[in-house]
């Protein structure tokens, strides 16, 4: 029934048809009728649609279709915040208007990013013991505000008042504090709580779904529990089913997500958070006692020299900022006994703390103190090499601070329990599921998903008429199969020869940011002289802003790296050349990338076969995707890397660009 509805819905008379700019499409039409077989089945579906097919549409209308039909859960994950804002404030009503049904829909993050007027209150109690002159008066900004604050979300704070971390971080959500009796229900997380529990809608993006995901199996045995529930298994609401947009990123997201992370940065604002004996301000003040204010400096004193030697020991400056973590107890954790010591004060003080927020706060310190000394505990003890990789990193504009990381190497066996064979409805699509002629055998692979359905649909779009490819077949090949400075100084001929025939208005696409930043300062005369606007990722601007730049002045040229390669949408004139300056292998310094090539060699795997390549061939078809954006949009793509002509390999490349587009060689 849903299957031959859906495929009236997508017909040329059907209840798309009247709206404006409809356009009958095929491609769309059967794959919104595969989305629907796999509602109906209960199945899992993965889907390549090519860009201009409509996916959006073509997933949420069969989806809310069945979700009404049946009371359940529609779950749609994203990767980047643009298809989320893409999907609520216009699919989502085009979905409704075409249904004449009003149902719900609802955007789900995190807690953090909403504020909680019970901690908004408790704040300006004890602003004095928290908050500095100009912080105090962030705090009554945040209170003006939040008298008409929409949803009381970070994203709708204005700007221009200027609230710092410090102090969001003290009127934000937060696990104890923020409930039901609390706050009530004119809080703004509990009401987008009570939103999205009634919702049919749910859109999040990856990062937070697979991070709910562990909670599918507490779903499950509650489920178990209550006679009444349908004994239909989900993911992270009772009867939900999930489609997963943007899914090529799902392995990596995953990964990281299953693993864990403690940054030293983020440590030491937590716990001065809790006491500055600068400032002698901090959440705990109120509740000073000399031994809890001992316990906060030595736990102070253990981070700073914790991550002192960590650094050392792992030797995290030689390595040049990034170092593999192989052997357990690589370093002294001095860290954990001081965390340990300060939690169990703070739970003393918790219970015997006669107001209910108050014990509820140092309850929500005493879980944030918990996670950290059991997460610095296992980032020394290194537990699970042998399904985790660990490392050290650095960060901060001078590298001063470091991170250490775990991710899960092989996420196939975890998705495939719990996404891909759990008799629920799991969809992915991406316009890059498959490596070319072995269709999505490899994406199927590497996330568990080797018995869902599968279905690849080409774009509608006249590459023929709307695309161009130079392949600069007489580059030199990359360093150390040439000369470096004679590869920059073709590499550098190349670009301005390109940027000059198409006027600018050009993404040029690097693999590391040190070519990057080694051709932006060559590249800048060039693009003053001749009136282009240069935006050059890490200098200034963030992603979002550097886009706006991009769009609002035609002529412009973006030297990107690894986030522009992904998820960037600019139709039109503004960008009309892609220039690829090489084929995107991953940097075999990754660690995690190195984990994943040691793990397909234990197993008598080929690594440039069996992943090197095939991720290298998914992010290509990625890149060049970022030209020809709509029906009306025409462009070049030039390719710089010589490698596409002269490797047994590059004819994956060649066969990776639509078949339609001229080539020339040069």
């Amino acid at each position: 029934m849903l299957i031959a509805c859906t495929e009236q819905d997508f017909s040329p008379t059907g209840l798309l048809s009247g709206g404006r700019g409809f356009e009958y499409r095929p491609q769309q039409q059967q794959m919104a009728m595969a989305v629907a077989a796999a509602l109906q089945n209960r199945g899992a579906l993965l889907a390549e649609a090519g860009t201009g097919v409509g996916k959006s549409l073509a997933y949420l209308i069969p989806s809310v279709r069945f979700a009404l039909e049946h009371n359940r859960k529609a779950i749609i994950s994203t990767h980047t915040i643009n298809l989320q804002e893409q999907l609520f404030y216009k699919d989502i009503p085009t979905v409704r208007k075409a249904l004449q049904c009003d149902f719900s829909a609802a955007l789900l993050k995190g807690r953090a990013n909403y504020l909680c007027r019970t901690r908004l209150k408790r704040a300006l109690e004890q602003a004095t013991d928290l908050f500095n002159q100009a912080e105090t008066k962030q705090l009554h900004d945040l209170l003006a505000w939040s008298r008409d604050c929409g949803e009381g979300s970070l994203a709708e704070l204005p700007a221009e008042l200027g609230i710092s971390r410090k102090v969001w971080a003290q009127v934000c959500s937060e696990n104890h504090v923020c409930t039901p009796r609390n706050c009530g229900s004119d809080c703004p997380y509990q009401a987008a709580r009570r939103r999205v529990d009634e919702a049919q809608v749910v859109i999040l993006n990856h990062t937070l779904f697979f991070g709910l995901l562990s909670l599918a199996e507490l779903t499950a045995k509650e489920q178990a529990e209550d006679p009444d529930a349908p004994a239909i298994p989900s993911f992270i609401f009772p009867n939900d089913f999930v489609i997963l947009d943007e899914a090529h990123t799902i392995e990596t997201v995953a990964a990281n997500q299953f693993g864990l992370a403690l940054g030293e940065a983020e440590l030491k604002y937590d716990l001065l958070r809790l006491y500055n004996p600068h400032t002698r301000k901090g959440s705990l003040r109120h509740f000073a006692t000399p031994k809890l204010l001992q316990l906060i400096e030595e736990a102070q004193t253990a981070t700073d020299e914790f991550f002192r030697c960590a650094r050392l020991d792992c030797r995290l400056d030689e390595h040049k900022g990034c170092v593999r973590l192989r052997q357990p107890e690589w370093t002294q954790d001095i860290l954990s006994p001081a965390l340990h010591a300060l939690e169990c004060e703070v739970k003393q003080m918790a219970q015997v703390e006669e107001n209910e927020v108050s014990r509820a706060e140092l309850m929500d310190i005493v879980a944030r103190l918990l996670s950290y000394r059991n997460t610095t505990a296992e980032l020394v003890r290194l537990s699970e090499t042998d399904t985790s990789v660990y490392w050290a990193e650095s960060e901060g504009q001078e590298r001063q601070y470091t991170n250490l990381r775990s991710a899960l190497i092989n996420v196939a066996d975890v998705l495939r329990e719990k996404l891909f064979e759990t008799g629920n409805t799991c969809i992915c699509t991406s316009a890059t599921l498959s490596t070319g002629t072995h269709g999505m055998q490899y994406f199927a692979g590497r996330v568990g998903a080797e018995s869902a359905e599968t279905l690849q649909i080409g774009s509608p779009f006249n590459f023929a008429e709307q695309m161009r490819v130079v392949v600069a077949r007489s580059m030199p090949p990359p360093p150390p199969a040439s000369d470096e400075a004679e590869y920059r100084s073709a590499l550098f001929g190349w670009i301005t020869r390109a940027l000059t025939e198409s006027g600018g208005r050009a993404f040029v696409l690097f693999t590391s940011y040190n070519l990057l930043r080694e051709m932006a300062p060559l590249l800048r005369p060039f693009c003053t002289e001749n009136g282009w606007p240069l935006l050059v990722q890490g200098d200034g601007p963030d992603r979002t802003a550097m886009l706006r730049q991009f769009r609002d002045h035609i002529g412009s040229v973006l030297l990107g790296t690894d986030s522009f390669w992904t998820g960037v949408d600019v139709p039109g004139e503004a960008l009309s050349h892609v220039i690829v300056t090489k084929i995107p292998f991953e940097s075999p310094g990754n660690p995690l990338t190195e984990a994943r090539i040691e793990d397909i060699t234990s197993r008598g795997g080929n690594a440039f076969r069996d992943y090197t390549l095939p991720e290298a061939l998914l992010k290509f078809r990625q890149g060049i995707g970022r030209l020809i954006r709509s029906k009306t949009d025409t462009g070049i793509i030039t390719l710089l890397d010589s490698r596409v002509t002269s490797k047994f390999y590059g004819a994956r490349f060649m066969y990776a660009i639509p078949a339609a587009a001229p080539r020339s060689f040069i």
